[in-house]
C-alpha cells in the first residue's frame, strides 16, 4: 500500500511538472493571452514588417499596453495595415503618437511601439496612427555597408 501511495505521489508531481512547463512555454511564446483581448482598436500603415505576427505586444515605455489583433496587406496604398487593440486602461495615447516596430531579445521577438506625441486630442476607436516606422531589415543594413565598404 506504501509503494502504491509512493507512486500515485511521484506521478501527481510529474503531472504538475509538465503542467507548469506548458505554462512557462505559453507565457514565452505569448500565446497565454489567447482570447478577445478588451479594449480599442486602431490601425497603423506599414511599408515592412519584417516578422511581426498576430499577438505581438504593444509597449508603450517598455510596458506592454495591447496587442496585434491582424495584420493584412492594403492593395490600395500597397502597405500593411496592422489592426491593434488597445488596452482599455491606456486610453490616452496622443493623436500624434509615433508606432514603430522594434525587435526585443535575442530570440528576436517584434514588437509594436509607442512613442506617444503632444497633440491634445487622443486616440479613439477605429482611429489610425499617421506617423509609423517600418521594421529594420538586418540582410538589407549589411548588404548597405558592404556595397558601401566595397566603394571605399
Amino acid at each position: 500500500m506504501e509503494k502504491r501511495a509512493t507512486e500515485m505521489a511521484v506521478g501527481a508531481f510529474v503531472a504538475l511538472g509538465l503542467a507548469a512547463l506548458v505554462m512557462l512555454a505559453l507565457q514565452v511564446s505569448g500565446l497565454a493571452a489567447i482570447g478577445t483581448p478588451s479594449g480599442y482598436q486602431v490601425s497603423a500603415y506599414f511599408n515592412n514588417i519584417g516578422g511581426l505576427r498576430e499577438r505581438a505586444p504593444v509597449k508603450a515605455g517598455g510596458v506592454t499596453v495591447g496587442r496585434v489583433t491582424a495584420i493584412d496587406y492594403d492593395q490600395r496604398s500597397y502597405t500593411a495595415r496592422v489592426t491593434l487593440t488597445i488596452d482599455g486602461n491606456y486610453d490616452a495615447f496622443p493623436r500624434d503618437t509615433v508606432a514603430s516596430i522594434h525587435t526585443s531579445g535575442l530570440l528576436g521577438e517584434q514588437f509594436v511601439s509607442f512613442e506617444p506625441g503632444g497633440d491634445v486630442d487622443y486616440l479613439g476607436e477605429g482611429d489610425t496612427i499617421e506617423f509609423t516606422e517600418s521594421a529594420i531589415v538586418l540582410e538589407r543594413l549589411i548588404g548597405q555597408f558592404m556595397f558601401q565598404q566595397g566603394r571605399d
